[in-house]
């Protein structure tokens, strides 16, 4: 019997150019055609918020939840016994988005990326059957992790079955951990604050998730004073975020010195004048001389992407947005 050992986790895979997640739109086929013609090296499952009602962020994600029910409430949406119109509404939606999959990319191969709200970012954003936000709750939490694990596992395994080329990468969002680390997260009533969960509890239990997902995972923070450090303590093999709001150069560093890919965002992700490609190229090539790094190395260690969803964006500009980055990319590559 051979010795060896097989590494569950695959080698990592990225591409030059990618998205966050979000597009403006209502049609998911046509969604994913534009970000697989517009991205053709590292593509990604688009969300369409615009369609609703379980097509946001935390109804989407709510909708890969495993034995947990969710509803949304004049509050927003709460952990419930049974399922309600809204998530089958948000399960209805997903379920499209996999179909329009199948039609439209069937063939890619590459990198594929998919989204969902991250451990933290799902327990603030949920209610309790009581009100309080599942955040508070150690109990609520671990569900929510291990529940969202099953869920993305499973997800991981449908788009998979549509697309047997796709190296799936799967992105957490984590917008919420900034204020979840500093008390700044409002109780139900609006009235005041949550108390600040430590550093090492956020840590940990965001690794379990990390470590529980098949294949590649990337956390994605567009949030002011995003902790970087922690979610590659954590186990994120990408780092995703605004370039234009990273003030922490030595954890970016001891990213790159641990091996961990960089997802840079360089392009607003709401309308605003684009400059030329190669003057974003040379924003990046500034940035990582900054950075201490030999410019070779700069290609095969950062993927640009705009700074977040581009959901709040005129169709034009997202996809004027994503054919930046792509073509700003090319200007990275030595030679």
């Amino acid at each position: 019997m051979s010795s060896e050992t097989t590494d569950p986790r695959p080698a990592p895979a990225w591409g030059p150019a990618s998205g966050v997640g979000s597009l403006p739109g209502t049609d998911p086929a046509e969604a994913l055609r534009t970000v697989v013609g517009e991205l053709p090296g590292f593509a990604h499952l688009p969300e369409l918020p615009g369609r609703g009602a379980g097509a946001d962020l935390l109804g989407r994600s709510a909708a890969l939840l495993v034995d947990l029910a969710v509803d949304l409430t004049p509050a927003g949406w709460r952990l419930v016994p049974r399922a309600g119109i809204d998530q089958q509404r948000a399960e209805e939606f997903l379920a499209r988005d996999l179909d329009a999959l199948h039609e439209v990319a069937e063939d890619w191969t590459g990198p594929f990326k998919v989204q969902a709200a991250g451990p933290w970012t799902l327990a603030a954003g949920l209610e309790r059957t009581r009100g309080d936000r599942a955040v508070t709750d150690p109990g609520a939490r671990r569900d929510l992790g291990q529940s969202l694990v099953e869920g993305l596992t499973a997800h991981v395994a449908e788009v998979r079955a549509r697309v047997p080329g796709a190296q799936v990468v799967v992105q957490l969002d984590e917008p919420s951990v900034p204020a979840v680390l500093i008390g700044g997260l409002p109780t139900a009533s609006g009235f005041g604050k949550l108390a600040a969960v430590p550093e090492d509890v956020v840590e940990q239990e965001l690794a379990a998730v990390v470590r529980a997902l098949p294949g590649t995972v990337v956390v994605h923070c567009c949030a002011r004073r995003m902790p970087l450090g922690l979610f590659r303590a954590a186990g994120a093999a990408g780092l995703s975020f605004d370039l234009g709001l990273v003030q922490d150069l030595d954890a970016v560093g001891e990213a790159v010195d641990a091996g961990v890919h960089l997802l840079a965002g360089v392009v607003p992700g709401t309308d605003a004048p684009l400059p030329a490609p190669k003057a974003t190229a040379s924003r990046v090539q500034a940035w990582w001389r900054e950075l201490g790094f030999a410019a070779e190395q700069l290609p095969g260690a950062v993927t640009l992407t705009p700074s977040c969803g581009l959901a709040g964006a005129t169709p034009g500009y997202a996809r004027a947005a994503m054919r930046h980055v792509r073509e700003a990319a090319k200007y990275l590559l030595p030679g």
